[in-house]
């Protein structure tokens, strides 16, 4: 299996063609004003025109309104949308089915979540997804991080084994992630992606290359050698 890598909080088009050249599956911009990775859909639209085919731009979005997740649709070509706030089931998916697009819901996981609520939280949403038929705003998966002051963007590390097995191949790992910790954390959830932005950059909102091609090497290196990983 080969785990998929989205660069996220990209501000910049040479960071932007940075992670493409490295081999990012997929970038990430933020939609949210109080962020220092912020982007407005005008400078999303600018940066979208240098993704190449078959790279997947994802926006995510904090508690926004089902039609300004539109409004940035309509003008930037994100192809997938991240929830990262305290949106219920049913405005994911009225944002989700306005906007014509699939998303994925982040979940922060704090020192009370268990096993068992990460199942209950997909089983929810993929319930939900079905009963609307998937028209226009499928559920694509959940996306874990680690609970901190504000949305996203702490940087901290949550307890992976908290992850059940049987939902670990189809979601998306972040928080806290880095160079040095990139190959076990693959190792250790498998899952299907990993989610990365404060762990590949010199400051807030400014990637580095070289972080970005170490943090992609790493976790290239625990798909090729988790077999043999015991």
């Amino acid at each position: 299996m080969r785990t998929r890598i989205k660069i996220c909080g990209l501000t910049r088009t040479e960071d932007l063609r940075a992670a493409v050249d490295a081999g990012a599956d997929a970038i990430g911009l933020v939609f949210y004003a109080k962020s220092p990775r912020y982007v407005t859909p005008e400078a999303a639209a600018a940066l979208c025109s240098a993704v190449p085919p078959f790279v997947s731009i994802v926006g995510l979005f904090v508690n926004a309104a089902p039609e300004q997740v539109a409004e940035v649709v309509r003008a930037a070509p994100v192809s997938i949308l991240q929830f990262h706030g305290d949106e219920s089931i049913e405005q994911c998916m009225a944002s989700a089915a306005l906007a014509n697009r699939p998303f994925l819901r982040a979940i922060r996981i704090g020192p009370d979540t268990q096993a068992a609520d990460l199942l209950e939280y997909d089983a929810q949403y993929r319930a939900a997804s079905a009963v609307s038929g998937g028209s226009g705003g499928k559920f694509a998966g959940l996306l874990l991080d680690a609970l901190v002051e504000g949305y996203g963007g702490g940087g901290k590390v949550f307890d992976w084994s908290l992850i059940p097995k049987e939902l670990a191949p189809r979601v998306v790992l972040s928080g806290g992630l880095s160079v040095q910790n990139a190959t076990d954390a693959v190792r250790q959830v498998r899952p299907w992606a990993v989610d990365i932005s404060s762990g590949v950059e010199l400051h807030k909102g400014v990637k580095d290359a070289g972080k970005i091609r170490d943090f992609i090497a790493a976790v290239r290196f625990a798909d090729a050698t988790s077999d043999n990983a015991g």
